[in-house]
């Protein structure tokens, strides 16, 4: 029980020990311009997200059935990992030019919170339950390094609003195919369309072809025509929403890729459109002005 203790004590005399060292042998600016040059490093980047993955393969072993001296290796193996993302977040932060709002990004926040909450000693505790899902949750850090992965959540955030509505109307075709079920095939099925809660189970059950067929041949031989029924109900819901929701998810991504590249513009100093108008404005109130002299 006292080795998580001492561990996370070695880990915080050492952090201490390395910044004052690195304080006297180098200049603060100096170090933050290595540092940042290192975090942008694609091979940095690559090593981080290997030990990531590392940390996700570790969790999964944890879960077999394992020799006593790998059980032994595992938890060391996991300290080792979290003295690495201490490390890899220190750096981070320190090759931040702008330090007071490295903690404004909502994904650093969230890594910060997981790196401290790995430090704290509870494996032997009545929150080892808690440890281990935190300890799942770094896997999570995969977004937080690679900008895809940002850009596609971030993405999906955006989108929630307008998909609200998509998931609004998909609720009243259910109700109202639900409805009509009920009241045309309770007499044939009872388990399947008894009251509009089943129905709606049911549909759902067609909408993701889940032996859909096996439902319609059944009220086929009672209402011949109710095949009608069910091919309009998977038009409007699979195919029709489907189609919604992407169109939506891609809009919103093609946003966000464009404010992004004009963020990047900005920080790198590239004129933007509005830029550029104001200076052929400016050119053209020139030329004006000499004109009319």
């Amino acid at each position: 029980m006292k080795s998580p203790y001492l561990f996370t004590a070695f880990i915080c005399k050492v952090a201490i020990f390395i910044s004052n060292y690195i304080l006297q042998i180098m200049n603060p600016k100096q170090l933050e311009q290595r540092f940042n040059r290192l975090r942008q490093n694609k091979i940095f980047e690559i090593f981080v997200i290997s030990i990531i993955l590392l940390s996700a393969l570790v969790i999964g072993a944890k879960t077999y059935d394992l020799p006593q001296w790998l059980l032994t290796v595992l938890p060391w193996l996991d300290r080792c990992v979290t003295l690495f993302f201490l490390v890899e977040l220190c750096i981070r932060f320190l090759g931040e030019p702008e330090k007071r709002k490295f903690f404004t990004q909502p994904w650093n926040i969230f890594d910060t919170l997981i790196v401290i909450v790995s430090l704290i000693p509870i494996e032997d505790s009545e929150l080892a339950l808690v440890g281990r899902l935190i300890r799942i949750f770094r896997v999570m850090r995969m977004i937080s390094i690679i900008p895809e992965l940002r850009l596609l959540l971030n993405s999906l955030i955006r989108a929630l609003p307008q998909l609200g509505y998509v998931v609004l109307l998909m609720f009243i075709i259910f109700y109202i195919y639900a409805a009509a079920g009920s009241s045309f095939f309770a007499p044939i099925n009872e388990k399947l369309w008894g009251d509009i809660s089943i129905a709606m189970l049911t549909l759902f059950r067609v909408m993701t072809f889940e032996d859909w067929t096996d439902v319609m041949y059944e009220t086929m031989e009672v209402h011949p025509l109710s095949w009608m029924f069910y091919l309009s109900f998977i038009f409007l819901t699979t195919f029709a929403f489907l189609n919604m929701v992407i169109g939506i998810v891609v809009n919103v991504m093609e946003n966000e890729h464009a404010e992004e590249e004009k963020q990047k513009d900005l920080e790198e100093g590239v004129p933007t459109i509005s830029d550029l108008h104001a200076e052929i404005q400016e050119l053209k109130a020139l030329i004006k002005k000499q004109h009319d002299q």
